[in-house]
This record gives C-alpha cells, structure tokens and sequence, in this order.
C-alpha cells in the first residue's frame, strides 16, 4: 500500500511540459528504434558513428518539439494524440520486427486495403505484448501524468532551439548526404510515428488523384462476331517457384499437368496487391488512371463479370461485380470459406450471357499469408506438417513451405474447374488466362510475405510469377521470352477480336 501511495504521489507531483517532452522523446527513441539503427548499423559507409548519432539526436530533438507544441497548444487533445501514437508504435513495431515490415507509402496502403478477416490472421500473444508493454503502459503515463505547461516564452525557446539542432545536425551531414538520400526510403519507413503519419497521408492522396474520373481510352471495334469467353483469373501472392509447372520437385499442379496448359516465364510489376492489380487490368505502365480492362470492355459492349475473394482493384463501372458476400446471397449452400465459392454456379452464369463476347474476371486470395492453412479445404492439406503460428519468423519454415504449397494444389484444383467449365462450352470459343498479381516470400533471407519494398529492390520470390494459359481456341501462341502484366490487356482484346488505335499486338500473347 505505502508503494502505491508513493506512485500516486510522483504521479501528482507536477512535470515541467520541458522535461515531461524529454522523457516522452527519449522514450520514443528508445522504445521504438531498434529496427532504424540495425539497418544504419548494416548498410553505413564511412563515419558510422557520426550517422548513428544523428539520426538519435534528430530523432531525440525532433519528438521533443512536436511534444511540447502538443502539450502547450492542444493540453489534453495534445495528450491523446501522443497517447495513440504510442499503441500505434506498438503495433508498427511489431510488424517491423516480425514480417520485417518497412512503414513506406504501398505498405500503408496495403493496410487500409486489408478487411478485418485478413488482419485477424496477424493477431498473436506477441502483438498483444507489444501493444501493451510498448502501447498501453506509455500511453497511460502520458494521459496521466500532471504537467505544468509553463510561459509562451518558454515554449518559445524550446521550439527555437530544436530547430537550432536540426539545422546543425543537417550541417555536421552534409558530406552523409549522398549516403543518406540512397537509403532514404528505407531510413524513413524506420522512423516512428513519422514514417507511418507520413506515408499515410502520402497514400491518401495518391487515392485522391486515382480516383479521379478515369481518362478514356479509344473506342474499340470487333473484327468478328464469334461468340468468344475469356476467362482472367488473378492469382493472389503465388510465386512461380512453388510451381511442378515452373519445375518445383514437388508435384503441386497434378490437375493442370494433363491440361495441355502453356507457361510463360514473367515478373511482377509490383509487389502490393493494389498497385500490381491495376498493372494487370492497365494497357501500359502508367501512373495517371487511365480506363482499366473491365470498364473499358464493358463501355465497348462486352459483358463484363467480377468474381472476387479478394480487394484493391481500381474503381470498377461494371454491372456484374460478384464479392463473395453476394455469391453466398446467390449460392446459399455454398462454402463460402474458400475461393472454392468464385467458380460456384459459373457455367449457368455463362449461359446467361446474351452477349457475344464475354470476359469473366476471377480475383482470388488462395495464397495470402500469413494464415496459408486457412486458405484451403482439408482435403488439400497434402504437405504435412503445416504451420499454425501467424509469427512467420517463429515458425518452422519447413511447415511455412508446406502450408503454402497447400495453397498452390488448392490453385491448381480451381484452375483445372474452371478449364473444365469452360470444356463443356458449345456455343463459344473459350480460353482462360492466369497471372498472379505478385510473388511471396518464405524466410528467405529472412524476409516474409510481400509488398515491404517496392519491386525494384524485392527479392525474386516476390517478383517471379506465374503466367498459365489454357487456350481452347484455333489461335496459336506466340513462343515469348517473358511476359508480364501488361500482357494481359491486349491479349484480352486480341482474344476478342478487338482493335484500337492503343492495341498494341506486341503485347499479345496469341499470334
């Protein structure tokens, strides 16, 4: 009881909003930091010592001044805010530390693209230790701790000579510059709460100019009426690699073996869900939004059907989008837990269609980490043991593999359907197209899952995807070196018997 008498006395004994800032910006330092200085520590040339320090002391100088102009300005908003910036250090960092996570602008997209039913996959004893120790704890002393404020003159004084700081430590590293602006992505993911405040905000005005009204592409003309289906399915963080098609030692595409499939070697353009879906449905790498496939097709008279399990398509202006909320409302009975679900009933949703020509577009999600043994029925849990542990590092990487491959056999039974359906199809020449929006990684080298860096610097696992096509058509295919995503846009409309003054033929993949 005494103990607890003394807490609650140093708890109302007033801190000086100086000192009070000092505790909360070496706390931060501290607490939070790890990550930023390894990477510092693993990459530095030259005066290490001299960065090292100075990203401790900006870090230190630039948490002080932001405190004491919350403190001073906003009192107990300002508290809140300081509050929740620590439970979301928590969490950042146990992303950070566990997936290997660096905070950039896609990743944070990827964030708030992800539903509830995926980020309930990353929950574990470690994240609620993080969030407690590294969130609660601190956010509580911060809301209860009293503070005297003191004098405008005073605040005055502390912002100047943070400012002071900063503008000396830029000058003791103007010969770090070139260092520094190399590693700037990575230095700035590292750099809590900053990086993910930053790069949030970064992502949401990259969504505000994307969902701008889309430029308009050329109308389109068809070169034939043959009733014609293609058949688009987007694959979901499937790695070529784990492919027997691509020459995996393991058998995980027995059902596409005897399929007469063609495989393309090709590479992601991206490594996040969003920006390589929109690759996928883009005529050419573009950053503006320009008209993607499916709103494009459907504009030019093509039925158009979206089949999804999965999220972060650009805006679609079609009529027949099928999430699988609305497919179980279509298909009560159902499973309505796995991917299974986007082929139910397809052959009646084909034979409904009174239009000529017709693109089906499947999305899926059968190989999203880090839960990979929920993403498939038991009877496709061949590979054994499987993991169970969302903490990828923890696990052993044997069962990583394992439960992964589960995903791939399970990706080959839902292609093989699909080229099964479209084999009992009469009245229309079919084909079906597979890609997968980007690769995963396993462990190697450390480094879990997808879309902590951009493509340029990601490793391979992440980059080299599949590329299946099961053509059922007359068209030969063109014997191609590599494809890619910017494949799929005009080998759809070549399919189709489409032209326009974009098509570009180059980029089909039927003669």
């Amino acid at each position: 009881m005494e103990k607890i008498n003394v807490i609650k006395a140093w708890f109302k004994r007033p801190l000086s909003v100086v000192w009070f800032s000092a505790v909360v910006s070496l706390f931060t330092l501290i607490a939070y930091h790890k990550p930023l200085f390894g990477y510092v520590a693993d990459n530095v040339e030259g005066s290490g010592a001299v960065i090292i320090t100075s990203f401790a002391l900006l870090i230190i100088v630039f948490n002080f001044m932001f405190t004491m102009l919350f403190m001073r300005l906003l009192r107990m908003v300002g508290r809140i805010i300081i509050a929740l910036s620590f439970v979301a250090n928590g969490a950042a960092l146990y992303f950070v530390n566990t997936y290997e996570v660096l905070l950039t602008r896609d990743v944070m997209g990827n964030l708030f693209n992800t539903r509830v039913s995926e980020a309930s996959g990353f929950v574990s004893v470690d994240m609620f230790l993080y969030l407690i120790l590294l969130g609660i704890v601190p956010a509580i002393y911060v809301l209860c701790r009293k503070v005297e404020y003191g004098t405008w003159l005073n605040l005055a004084k502390s912002v100047g000579a943070s400012l002071l700081g900063i503008i000396l430590l830029a000058v003791v590293n103007i010969n770090n510059v070139l260092w520094i602006d190399r590693n700037a992505t990575k230095i700035g993911a590292l750099i809590l709460p900053w990086s993910y405040i930053a790069n949030s905000a970064r992502h949401f005005h990259k969504q505000k100019m994307l969902n701008r009204e889309e430029i308009r592409l050329p109308d389109a003309e068809f070169t034939s009426e043959e009733p014609q289906l293609m058949v688009l399915v987007i694959g979901e963080s499937a790695r070529s690699e784990n492919f027997s098609l691509y020459g995996y030692n393991r058998e995980t595409n027995p059902l596409l073996k005897r399929d007469s499939v063609t495989t393309y070697k090709a590479r992601a353009s991206a490594t996040s869900t969003t920006q390589a879906v929109k690759a996928i449905l883009d005529h050419k790498r573009v950053k503006e939004l320009y008209e993607i496939l499916p709103n494009y097709m459907y504009r030019n008279g093509v039925d158009v059907v979206w089949r999804t399990a999965n999220w972060g398509e650009p805006p679609l202006h079609i009529e027949k989008y099928r999430n699988v909320a609305r497919l179980r409302e279509l298909h009560p009975d159902a499973d309505g837990r796995y991917d299974g679900i986007l082929v139910e009933n397809l052959r009646a949703e084909i034979e409904a269609s009174t239009s000529n020509k017709l693109l089906i577009v499947i999305h899926t999600s059968t190989s999203h980490g880090p839960t990979y043994n929920k993403k498939y029925p038991a009877e496709f849990e061949q590979f054994i043991p499987v993991c169970n542990t969302v903490e990828m590092a923890k696990a052993d990487r044997a069962e990583l593999i394992n439960a992964y491959d589960n995903t791939i056999l399970y990706t080959d039974y839902l292609l093989h359907s699909v080229i099964n359906i479209l084999r009992g199809v009469k009245d229309r020449t079919c084909s079906m197209l597979y890609i997968s929006d980007h690769g995963e990684s396993l462990g190697e080298g450390g480094v879990y899952m997808h879309g902590m860096v951009a493509a340029s610097m990601a490793p391979k696992e992440q980059i080299e995807i599949p590329f299946i096509v099961w053509n059922g058509s007359s068209r030969k295919l063109k014997d191609i070196e590599e494809a890619g995503h910017y494949h799929v846009f005009h080998s759809v409309m070549d399919f189709l018997d489409m032209r326009s003054d974009f098509y570009n033929e180059e980029f089909s993949i039927f003669e």
